[in-house]
């Protein structure tokens, strides 16, 4: 029961063979000059590296107001989780000046 079952390799269904790599030499010709490439787009019509991106009232409306709504759930989140921890504190304080003075008065007794 405790003991690890390890899994079992297959056996190969036949000869396993790697396959054959040819490396044919190629000769270098020195000193053959490239010519020279022609610009492919005219130097007058520039391309665009990235589309324009048009922020119209609307739009800056509706992105201050999903950032407002990010904030203010962001905020409302960490407000939230910071008062459990409080909370929490001040239960376990409550919980250890109880069983403080129950182990005094206990100890009184005796």
């Amino acid at each position: 029961m405790f003991r690890p079952k390890l899994p079992t390799m297959p056996q190969p269904t036949g000869q396993v063979t790697l396959p054959a790599v040819v490396i044919e030499p190629t000769t270098i010709t020195p000193g053959t000059p490239a010519p020279p490439s022609a610009p492919a787009v005219p130097a007058s019509a520039p391309v665009p590296s990235r589309p324009t991106v048009q922020l119209t009232p609307g739009t800056t409306l509706a992105l201050v107001g999903g950032g407002s709504g990010v904030i203010l759930v962001v905020g409302t989140v960490l407000v939230s989780m910071l008062l459990a921890v409080a909370v929490t504190g001040a239960s376990v304080a409550v919980c250890a000046v109880v069983l403080h003075s129950l182990l005094a008065s206990d100890a009184k007794r005796r």
